[in-house]
């Protein structure tokens, strides 16, 4: 039996002896199905290919990327905080093998696994068992957990802190569960994308689905950008290892009042 993972998204799934038939999460619209098809690998295939590698990369102190090379699934990079004895992994990859473990094995470890939403669950059981940690999902995103176990703690409302000075935010938007976490010494904002930092880095914006270029109700990114004004944060990093490097969160409220007026028709010339 082998715990099949699809090649598109990147998520695992329960073991079984064939291929899962179809991928949900991919078959929904804020995703897509390959044109190709749909097509799945496990994690054994992709370590004995030799083909991939996670780069660890020290952003800043106390904080730490992981990106896999070459980019597989949506190519998202996840970020590992080390503060205060209380590892914290934000997001989290696919690929996992024996040198990443000692790497992050040598960085203290990981406590706890928390993830912004659906698109980036990938591997996490693989990722908590391996380390021993326990994985935070909100709980408005539960029907979307395709490999379940005990390791998963769902958490509600809007708020959760993790350890001190490390909380997880409920925004919504992109997913009804979609968070963000807040790492208050080091004033930053990780966001995954649920806020999304744009190819002008002093900007950022919200959708619904980014393949399918599917945006947000302006209420609804009004609402989120209010959710994250009260938090102390100057630097913002995205899941694609883009960062607003100063003024953040000025950042994202002038970002959303942008995305409002470009809705109501005020940005543009008739």
């Amino acid at each position: 039996m082998n715990k099949y993972v699809c090649t598109t998204c990147g998520t695992q799934y329960p073991k079984s002896h064939e291929e899962p038939e179809r991928c949900p999460i991919c078959e929904e619209e804020r995703q897509y199905v390959n044109p190709d098809g749909q097509s799945f690998t496990t994690l054994d295939e992709m370590t004995e290919s030799g083909v991939y590698q996670n780069t660890i990369l020290q952003e800043e102190p106390g904080l730490y990327s992981i990106t896999t090379t070459p980019k597989f699934g949506i190519g998202q990079t996840a970020y590992l905080i080390t503060t205060g004895g209380y590892n914290v992994l934000w997001d989290c990859v696919t690929y996992l093998d024996e040198e990443t473990i000692q790497t992050i094995e040598e960085l203290g470890g990981i406590d706890a696994i928390a993830v912004s939403h659906p698109h980036y669950y990938s591997a996490q059981l693989e990722w908590a068992e391996r380390f021993d940690a326990e994985v935070y999902l909100h709980v408005d995103d539960q029907t979307w957990v395709m490999e379940p176990g005990e390791r998963i703690r769902f958490w509600d409302g809007e708020e959760l802190t993790l350890n001190e000075g490390i909380s997880l935010h409920r925004l919504g938007g992109h997913f009804k569960g979609g968070a963000v976490l807040h790492w208050g010494q080091g004033g930053i904002l990780l966001t995954g994308d649920i806020i999304q930092v744009v190819a002008d880095t002093d900007w950022v914006s919200f959708m619904y689905s980014y393949p399918n270029l599917i945006p947000l109700p302006a209420g609804k990114v009004k609402e989120m950008a209010e959710k994250v004004k009260p938090l102390s944060f100057h630097k913002l990093y995205n899941a694609f290892h883009r960062v607003i490097a100063k003024d953040a969160n000025q950042a994202v409220q002038r970002s959303a009042e942008r995305y409002m007026n470009a809705l109501e028709g005020k940005l543009f010339s008739t």
